[in-house]
C-alpha cells in the first residue's frame, strides 16, 4: 500500500502529464480579458482544451484576507474560472457559460506571495450543462482548495436579430 506522500506524488505527475499537451489559450480572445473582475484580480490563462484548463495567480496583498493568507474569495473566483473554461472547451459553439453550483473544500492556506495555480477538468457534459471538478495548488504542489460545479452553457446569439438577456451576465 502507497502512503499518502506516494499518493500525492503520482497524482502530481498524472496531473502534469495530463495538462502538458494542452493548447495555450493566451491567443485565443474567447479566453482573454473578457471578464473584468478576473482581469482586475491578474489571473494569467495558461492552457484549454479537451475538457481541461490552467490559469495562474501571483498572490499579492490586494489577494489576502486579515490572517495574511488567500481570501477565500480569490480562491473561489479562481476554481470558477478554471472549471468554467474547461467545460467551455467541450462545446466551441458556446459564447459562455455560468455557474450554476458550486461546492469549495478548502485543505490548506494560500501563503502571502505564493504562485496558485488553478486546473479544471469537465468529466461530464450534456447538450447544456459541463459538470466540472478543479483544484488550487501552490508552487511547492500543497493543495490549497478543491471543488465541484455545474455550468450551464450559453448559445450564441446573432447579435443582429437578438437582444441580450439582461438576466444573464456573459
Amino acid at each position: 500500500m502507497l502512503g499518502t506522500a506516494a499518493v500525492h506524488e503520482l497524482e502530481s505527475v498524472a496531473n502534469e502529464r495530463s495538462f502538458a499537451s494542452l493548447s495555450p489559450v493566451t491567443t485565443d480572445k474567447r479566453f482573454r480579458d473578457s471578464i473584468p473582475f478576473i482581469k482586475d484580480l491578474g489571473v494569467e490563462f495558461l492552457a484549454a482544451a479537451d475538457g481541461r484548463s490552467e490559469i495562474v495567480l501571483q498572490l499579492t496583498p490586494r489577494h489576502l484576507n486579515s490572517w495574511n493568507v488567500a481570501h477565500g474569495g480569490v480562491i473561489m473566483s479562481l476554481l470558477d474560472v478554471a472549471m468554467a473554461v474547461a467545460g467551455r472547451t467541450l462545446d466551441p459553439n458556446a459564447a459562455g457559460g455560468v455557474t450554476v453550483e458550486m461546492k469549495t473544500s478548502f485543505v490548506n492556506p494560500g501563503n502571502a506571495g505564493a504562485r496558485l495555480t488553478a486546473r479544471g477538468h469537465a468529466f461530464h457534459r450534456s447538450t447544456t450543462m459541463a459538470f466540472c471538478e478543479g483544484e488550487v495548488r501552490d508552487e511547492r504542489n500543497r493543495l490549497i482548495a478543491k471543488s465541484m460545479g455545474t455550468f450551464k452553457y450559453i448559445k450564441r446569439r446573432d447579435s443582429a436579430t437578438q437582444a441580450p438577456d439582461p438576466g444573464v451576465k456573459q
